[in-house]
């Protein structure tokens, strides 16, 4: 086989190996159970999420990758996905491709320094280069335990900010619940009370039903933009841990590549998760 078409094979191998990867734990998928929208989780992955879950009508839970509701029932065994993922365990990227991630893509010459100012891996010819001219470079090895530590601790707080946010999502949720359901006893009181008394009072009934539909549809419009809010902020939070996991779990290479803008965003989301939580919290 060229060179080329094994660079190609490599490259059609590691897109494979995305579309295997359980999107919870970010490992091959173990006996992968997929959902009505498609999206294939491990069993255990989907099933602890169904046991922390909270129900909109009985029964359901939602899709942790695109909140589209489900029945639990519905679950159902992907075994094509579970051959290609046994099939893929016993293969290796070609040495081309793990010797290429080590190159520098503009000069060829092997990545051995980072340029502290840009936050970017670099080789010496790139040092010599008018774009790094007088920036501070130090060897890899003496950053690569720094920047793998301050990423750690950033993975280790937004996993933590990510479960407040979830439980305030939880609490939400529960909020509505217990607003629907108290707005559905007054109904009922109102109701029940006006009935005895139809023939003198029946535009009190009225006047009372319309400011309690008012009051209903203003507290749940507020709170269904907070649950909403708060969906997207996990959403975003979660994506970034991703990144951060596997970069963690990446060469020293690609996870000091673009590192400080991966701080930036961590810094960004602990801003907006601070000032959720006083939002919240009030």
């Amino acid at each position: 086989m060229s060179r080329g078409a094994a660079a190609m094979a490599s490259e059609i191998l590691v897109n494979i190996r995305e579309e295997v990867t359980c999107p919870t734990c970010l490992q091959f998928l173990t006996e992968p159970l997929s959902l009505d929208c498609g999206h294939t989780f491990c069993q255990a992955c989907i099933t602890a999420d169904n046991k922390e879950s909270v129900t909109g009508q009985e029964g359901e839970r939602s899709c942790p990758v695109c909140r589209t509701s489900y029945q639990p029932r519905n679950l159902r065994r992907n075994q094509h996905v579970a051959n290609i993922v046994e099939k893929l365990r016993e293969v290796k990227l070609s040495p081309e491709r793990e010797q290429k991630r080590s190159l520098c893509v503009r000069h060829g010459e092997k990545l051995l320094l980072f340029c502290e100012e840009d936050g970017q891996v670099l080789c010496w010819l790139c040092k010599r280069s008018q774009e790094h001219r007088g920036h501070h470079t130090l060897l890899m090895e003496e950053v690569a335990q720094k920047y793998q530590e301050k990423l750690q601790a950033a993975l280790e707080r937004l996993k933590g900010e990510q479960k407040e946010a979830e439980k305030m999502e939880v609490q939400v949720r529960e909020e509505i619940a217990t607003w629907k359901n108290k707005i559905k006893n007054e109904r009922q009181n109102v109701q029940a009370h006006c009935m005895q008394l139809r023939g003198i009072l029946y535009s009190e009934e009225v006047k009372e039903l319309q400011k309690l539909k008012n009051e209903e549809g203003l507290i749940l419009r507020n709170l269904t933009d907070s649950k909403y809010e708060l969906v997207q902020q996990s959403q975003l939070v979660r994506d970034l841990i991703s990144d951060l996991e596997h970069r963690l779990q990446a060469s020293a290479v690609e996870m000091l590549q673009d590192v400080n803008g991966v701080m930036r965003r961590v810094s960004r989301e602990d801003s907006s998760s601070a000032s959720m939580g006083r939002k919240y919290c009030k």
